[in-house]
This record gives C-alpha cells, sequence and structure tokens, in this order.
C-alpha cells in the first residue's frame, strides 16, 4: 500500500437538512447553535441545507434532519425518497413528530378551509390531514420541541455521530420546575398546566413566569392525561377549555389526541 493512499483523509459524515410544512423555526435554532457547532463542524460535511446554502451536494447523506409535516401529495412522494437517501434519519420539531399546529385542521373540513380561503380552489391540492413524519417513514430518532432545544440539537448530532444512544430527557417538565425551585403554579394559583404530561426540554419556560406550559415539547413517556384532565375539572376548566389546552403544538400526539378527543366527546 503506497503512502498517499494511507494518507487519504477519511471522508466526513454527511448532513442533509429538509423542510416540509412548518415554519422554519427548527432549522433557525440550528443557525442559533453557531457557536456550539463550531466544535462538531469539523468532522462533519453540511451537504445539503437550503436555508443557509445554495450549494447543494447530492446524497447518499449519513444524518438526514427532517422539520416540518407532510400535507400535500408531494410531500408524501418525497418523504420516501428523503428516507431512501439518508442513513439516519431524524424528525426534528413539533410539526415533524406530531403534525404540528396545522394538524388543528384534522378535526375540520379541510375543503370547506379551501373554498373559503381560496379564490381559485380547483388549483389547491392537499391532502386531508397533517401527519408526522415517522407516519409515512421509519424514523430513528425524533426531537421534539417547538422550536427544538438547539442543545439537544447538538447532542443529538454529537451522539449520532460516535455511536451512542443520544442524552435527551424522557421526563415532565415538572422536574425541570423542582430543579429550578419554582412553586406549582397548579397547586399554589390554580393555574391550568400541562407540564404533569409535556416531555422536558425548555427549562419550564412558561411556569417560571406564572404561566401554564403550553405542551410545546410533546407528551412525555407515559402520561397521565387522564389525571391531569380531572385535576383541570377541579381547577374549574371546562371540556371545551380541557380540549383546547390538548390541542396545541403537538396536538396530533396521539396521547394528546386521545385526551382532547375523550372531552370533545363529553
Amino acid at each position: 500500500m503506497s503512502s498517499k493512499t494511507k494518507d487519504k483523509p477519511k471522508a466526513r459524515p454527511k448532513i442533509a437538512v429538509f423542510k416540509f410544512a412548518s415554519c422554519d423555526g427548527c432549522q433557525l435554532s440550528l443557525l442559533d447553535a453557531e457557536d456550539e457547532l463550531l466544535g462538531v463542524v469539523g468532522a462533519v460535511d453540511i451537504a445539503y441545507f437550503p436555508e443557509v446554502s445554495r450549494a447543494m451536494l447530492k446524497g447518499p447523506y449519513d444524518i438526514g434532519l427532517v422539520e416540518g409535516s407532510v400535507t400535500t401529495h408531494q410531500d408524501a412522494e418525497r418523504i420516501q425518497e428523503v428516507r431512501r437517501q439518508c442513513k439516519t434519519l431524524v424528525a426534528i420539531g413539533a410539526c415533524a413528530t406530531a403534525g404540528g399546529i396545522q394538524a388543528l385542521r384534522n378535526w375540520k373540513d379541510v375543503d370547506e378551509f379551501i373554498r373559503v380561503v381560496y379564490a381559485t380552489p380547483q388549483y389547491i391540492s392537499t391532502l386531508k390531514l397533517s401527519t408526522p413524519i415517522a407516519e409515512h417513514v421509519e424514523v430513528d430518532f425524533e426531537l421534539r420541541g417547538c422550536p427544538i432545544n438547539k442543545y439537544q440539537l447538538i447532542e443529538l448530532i454529537t451522539a449520532t455521530l460516535i455511536g451512542r444512544k443520544p442524552n435527551i430527557p424522557a421526563y415532565s417538565v415538572c422536574l425541570e420546575c423542582k430543579r429550578k425551585a419554582n412553586v406549582c403554579i397548579a397547586v399554589a394559583r390554580g393555574i391550568a398546566c400541562l407540564g404533569p404530561v409535556t416531555q422536558a426540554g425548555c427549562g419550564a419556560l412558561c411556569p417560571t413566569y406564572d404561566r401554564g406550559c403550553y405542551g410545546c415539547y410533546g407528551p412525555m413517556v407515559t402520561p397521565n392525561t387522564a389525571s391531569l384532565t380531572s385535576q383541570f375539572r377541579i381547577l374549574g376548566q371546562t371540556d371545551l377549555q380541557i380540549t383546547q389546552a390538548f390541542r396545541g403544538f403537538n396536538a396530533w400526539a396521539w396521547q394528546f389526541r386521545k385526551a382532547s378527543e375523550e372531552c370533545e366527546q363529553k
């Protein structure tokens, strides 16, 4: 073997970032992590990221990050191609993991929306539902949040590169509140809060400022939504208010969806 062959540098893993139906907030979280990325960028090649560069290298890719939900026939076809191109596929953000705020249309007549909003509805082609990426292809990991936590994203990329499981919390926002020595706003002030059933990741941002958790990071592992629903009723919440509470950024996550539909049917 020649010395030239021995000295040939090892190819860096290729990362691609894809956008579907979303607001781009999770991609901006990646850009916002520029200082932290400096420690990683030398080890990877950002091969495809239309949000920031016109230089778009073809696949296959080692890691694919997908933001956004599937809402059109074209999206449903494109996500299949994205899956084929990516060795590891990661859904990032509430839209990609739970259909996003646009999933609120899943309980309504989409055709009626189109007739009301568009002057020429015959040109609009869309699916009846806004659905997460995992309902269409196999996803290797889901990173929650609206938007995602940039530090969790760096942890995910780093862990994937070295072949270990990402250290992403699966416990609830309540634990974050306790670590910040927050007084429980539900117990002390009677404020409806989704913290007990919501995955941590935001640092208990809303409860810290005396607002109930909105469930931005989606359901935690084994959330007891039935118990929380009962507590909401004790706090004076109506079934409509409880339904609306669960139908936020992660409305189509099955645990939140089930809880909201049970209240809606009462």
